[in-house]
Order: structure tokens, then sequence, then C-alpha cells
């Protein structure tokens, strides 16, 4: 086990799960890092297994301090499965190039990405699990809990919270052009990267919405972008 200091002093624990075998020149574990890319990343996927078997479900995932949230149905088999296992997987990964080299071989994409390991734990606190609630309307549209109605004591039964602590995590990224060999730098193939992103589109309102009913500021801006592609804003530097 190792302790690693990132950019801004914050001290990560760094675990021989988590370290990177595979181009660890990529990892990092900075919290202060990681933590934008989890709030960014709507969704997760969960991994557990089931009588041996082994399966990874997407799901909203919704971070709150030192903590990462899941949620979902009471009845769901996954959360339950996940709540009593000694140990789960979770991950949020964030695309942001298609890397075109001149050889096949060398194709790639720029990503990041976060794995979270360690064990979850059902949130039985009512006050928490509103709070995780609201991280999770939150993370949709900023402010969107405060202009609708709260969860009904029925909603809450039927809906399940899981806890998971941000102790055992890594983050792993690529970006910049393609690593070609140098002999390949003379081929007539064009190279280069096309920068990916997410973005959204203008609302559509409700065929059953109330006539008069004003669409929020935050939501009639949603889409309305900073004008800086995710390529440029994480680019650091050359690849590797």
């Amino acid at each position: 086990m190792t302790n690693e200091t990132g950019a801004a002093g914050r001290v990560m624990q760094r675990t021989d799960r988590t370290t990177l075998k595979r181009y660890p020149e990529r990892a990092s574990y900075d919290r202060d890092l990681i933590d934008p890319i989890l709030d960014e990343a709507l969704v997760c996927h969960m991994g557990f297994v089931v009588d041996d078997q082994p399966y990874v479900i997407p799901t909203l995932c919704a971070r709150v301090g030192d903590f990462l949230y899941l949620h979902g149905s009471s009845a769901s088999r996954a959360l339950r499965t996940m709540s009593k296992a000694p140990r789960v997987c979770v991950t949020a990964s964030l695309m942001d190039g298609l890397v075109l080299a001149r050889s096949a071989f060398f194709h790639s994409v720029n990503y990041r990405a976060v794995v979270v390991l360690g064990a979850v734990t059902e949130v039985e606190d009512a006050a928490e699990k509103e709070l995780a609630l609201e991280a999770f309307t939150n993370a949709l549209v900023p402010d969107r809990w405060s202009d609708v109605r709260r969860p009904t004591e029925k909603e809450l039964k039927a809906t399940k919270v899981l806890r998971m602590p941000l102790d055992e995590v890594s983050l792993k990224t690529r970006n910049g052009p393609p690593a070609d060999e140098e002999a390949d730098l003379a081929l007539d193939a064009w190279a280069g990267v096309i920068p990916l992103e997410v973005r959204a589109l203008p609302a559509v309102p409700d065929p059953a919405l109330r006539p008069g009913i004003k669409m929020p500021r935050a939501i009639s801006e949603f889409a309305v972008g900073t004008g800086e592609h995710p390529y440029e804003q994480h680019q650091s530097g050359g690849a590797s």
C-alpha cells in the first residue's frame, strides 16, 4: 500500500488492486482529478457476482463528498446483491476523442476512466437518503431539486440507496495525438483525433405540460456550451 500526494496536495491511498500495471504513466490517484470525472459522468457501471456469474449493470451515480451513491428500486436484484457483497466494483468513463493512427494497430481513443473498489452500505437514515436523491436530481440539471416535488414516504421506501466510500480508487486517462511508429510517419494515411463530446439539445416540453408554465432558466440554458471542447480542455501533451 502506497500513499501518493496529488497535485493539489491531497494524499491518496494506492493499493495493489488500484495500481495500474499497463501504462502506469496514465494513472492518477489524485482526488482533485478523480472527483470532477465522477461528477461529470451521469452513468456508471456496477460490477458484482451472483452464483459465480459476473454482471455489469449501468446506472446513474452521484458523488457527495467522499462517497459515491447508487440508487434504484428496492426490488432491484443488483442493489440487493451489492449491499450484501464483501466487495464490488464501480466504474465511470468519459470518451473524449477517436484517435486515428496511420496503422491499424495504433488506433485508440482518448478517455478518462475511474475505477472504485470496495464495499457498499445501504443508506437507512432518511435525511442522508434524501440528500443522496437530491444529488441524483441535481446531477441531471443544476438546482432541479428546488423546482420539483420531494419524494413521498412511499416513494422513499420504494427506493434503495447505496453508499460507497471513495477509499480505493484510481483514474486512468489517455489524451493527445496518435502514437505511430516513426517508420509509419511517412505513410500517406491521414492521422489525427476526432474529438467527441456529449451535448444537450434544446429541451422538449412534455405534451401534458399545463399552459403558462415557463421553462426554468437552468433548463433553457442547459444546452448552451462553454465553447471549449473536452479534447482541448483535457489535452495535456503528447500521447503515451
